[in-house]
C-alpha cells in the first residue's frame, strides 16, 4: 500500500527537497507507509530516506536531514490517511443500535479503530485487529491502548458481541501486557449477564494482566429497543451489589500496589443511592471519559475557582442551567458553593427528563434540544441559560436531535451560553 500526498507545506523540509502534491509516499527508511501511525512513527528521526513515486510512475529516493520530531510538512486526504475502521460487532448493549431513525448519519457510525485509540483515546474491542496491526502496536510500543473488554469469559464475550472471534481476540490483551504496554479497559455492565461472578472473573483477569485502569459503567437503555436483545436496567439493589464488587477489587489493588485501578461510573453510586466519593478517591481522575469521577471533579473545580473570588453582595443576577435527572441532587450541592459565597446570585437548576430517548436514559450528555425547549418554556430563566457542552456535538452548535443553540434562544427568548463542563467555566458563566 501507499498514500498520495495531497499538499506540501511551503518552506517545509519536504518542500525544500522538491516533494510535490500528487507524489505517492511509499516508505520511510524502508518501512512501508500505510496510514497515519506509520507516518507519525517513522518520520520523527533526524535522518530519513523517503521512497517517492512521481505521477509519471518513476520512483525516487529523497534523503532528508532535519531536527528530531520536526514535521516533514506533508498533508494527506484525511487525517488517518485511509478510511476509518468500523465496528464488526453487534453488541447486545450497543447504544447506536438503540437510536431512532432519521438522525444525522454520523451518529450511526460505529468506530473500532486502533489508531483512534492511540490518537484520541477511543476504545476498541480488539475484534478488528489483524495480526499486522497487533504486531505494529507492539513494535511501536503504542501506549496506552484503550480496550472495551466487557468480559474475559471467551464464550460470554462472543455472545455479548455477537461475533465468533470476540473470545479469541482477547489474546491480544495478553500479548500487549507481555510487551509492557499500558492498557485502560472499559466494561459495560449488563444485569444478570456480565456482572456478579462473571464480573469478579473479569476483574481478576484484568488485575493479573496489570491493566492500568478499568472503568465499569451501567448499560444505557433507550425506548428504541424493539427486536433487540432483552436487557433490564439496574435497580438500587443490583447497582449496590455491582458497586460492592468494583470497590472490593479497587480496595485490594490499592492495598497491594498503591493504586485503585478499578472504578465504578458515577451512575452506579447514584442508582445505588450512595454518596459520591471524595476527589482523592479517584487518584487523578483516570477514567473521566467513562463518567468516573465527574461529579467529584466538578465540586473540586468549583471550590478551587471560588478561592480567588471575594464575596460580593453587589453581584445580583439570576441565571439558569440544566442537567440530566440522575445528577440533579449532586449538582444542587455543587452550585450551592457558588450561591453560598454570592448570596444575591440565584441559580435555577432544571433537570430535563429525556422524553426523546425515554427508557432509562437520564444523563446530561444525552439531553436533546426539543426536550429542553419543551420543558423550559414558561419557566423562570433569568438573564441567561447556561448549557453544558457535553450536550452538544463536537462543533458545539447543535444537540443530538439537530436542534441548534439559535433555535433554543429563539424559542425560549433567552441568551444561551455554553460551559465547557469545568468548574472554572461554570463559575465564570454564573458570575460574569
Amino acid at each position: 500500500m501507499a498514500v498520495t500526498i495531497k499538499d506540501v507545506e511551503r518552506r517545509s523540509v519536504a518542500d525544500k527537497k522538491g516533494i510535490e502534491a500528487g507524489d505517492v509516499l511509499l516508505s520511510i527508511n524502508g518501512n512501508e507507509i500505510v496510514d497515519v501511525l506509520d507516518y507519525r512513527f517513522y518520520q520523527v528521526n533526524s535522518r530519513l530516506e523517503l521512497l517517492i513515486r512521481k505521477p509519471d510512475g518513476k520512483e525516487k529516493t529523497v534523503k532528508i536531514r532535519k531536527q528530531e520530531y520536526e514535521e516533514l510538512g506533508l498533508e494527506f486526504d484525511s487525517y488517518l490517511m485511509d478510511k476509518e475502521h468500523s465496528c464488526r460487532n453487534k453488541c447486545v448493549f450497543c447504544f447506536i443500535d438503540q437510536l431512532p431513525k432519521g438522525m444525522r448519519d454520523t451518529l450511526y457510525f460505529k468506530d473500532d479503530d486502533s489508531r483512534l485509540s492511540f490518537l484520541f483515546g477511543n476504545y476498541i474491542t480488539l475484534t478488528n485487529l489483524t495480526e499486522h496491526e497487533i504486531s505494529r502496536i507492539i513494535k511501536m510500543h503504542i501506549s496506552p491502548i484503550n480496550v472495551s473488554v466487557h468480559t474475559t469469559n471467551p464464550e460470554l464475550r462472543c455472545k455479548m458481541m455477537n461475533n465468533r472471534f470476540a473470545g479469541e481476540s482477547l489474546d491480544a490483551l495478553r500479548r500487549f501486557a507481555e510487551a509492557g504496554l499500558s492498557m485502560n479497559c472499559q466494561i459495560v455492565a449488563c444485569p444478570g449477564i456480565n456482572d456478579g461472578d462473571e464480573l469478579r472473573r473479569t476483574l481478576t483477569d484484568l488485575k493479573n494482566l496489570g491493566v492500568e485502569c478499568t472503568a465499569v459503567v451501567p448499560v444505557g437503555l433507550t425506548r428504541y429497543r424493539e427486536g433487540l436483545y432483552p436487557l433490564t436496567p439496574y435497580t438500587p439493589e443490583t447497582a449496590a451489589e455491582t458497586l460492592d464488587i468494583i470497590e472490593e477489587f479497587g480496595d485490594k489493588c490499592r492495598e497491594e500496589c498503591g493504586r485503585r485501578r478499578f472504578y465504578a461510573a458515577d451512575e452506579f453510586y447514584i442508582k445505588a443511592g450512595r454518596k459520591i466519593p471524595e476527589p482523592d478517591y479517584y487518584e487523578g481522575y483516570p477514567a473521566l471519559e467513562n463518567g468516573v469521577g465527574l461529579i467529584a471533579l466538578m465540586r473540586e473545580e468549583v471550590a478551587f475557582a471560588l478561592e480567588d473570588r471575594e464575596p460580593d453582595e453587589n453581584i445580583k443576577r439570576t441565571v439558569s442551567t440544566i442537567c440530566g435527572e440522575c445528577v440533579y441532587e449532586n449538582l444542587l450541592i455543587t452550585l450551592a458553593q457558588i450561591t453560598g459565597k454570592f448570596p444575591n446570585v440565584k441559580i435555577n437548576l432544571y433537570k430535563i427528563k429525556n422524553d426523546f430517548f425515554g427508557g432509562h436514559i437520564d444523563v446530561t450528555g444525552l439531553i436533546t434540544g426539543q426536550d429542553l425547549i419543551a420543558q423550559l418554556k414558561g419557566k423562570e430563566l433569568g438573564e441567561k441559560l447556561i448549557i453544558p457542552s457535553c450536550t452538544l456535538r463536537f462543533e458545539g452548535d447543535v444537540f443530538l436531535d439537530d436542534v441548534s443553540l439559535e433555535q433554543v434562544e429563539k424559542e425560549l427568548n433567552i441568551k444561551v451560553t455554553v460551559s465547557d463542563g469545568s468548574g472554572e467555566s461554570v463559575v465564570t458563566e454564573v458570575l460574569e
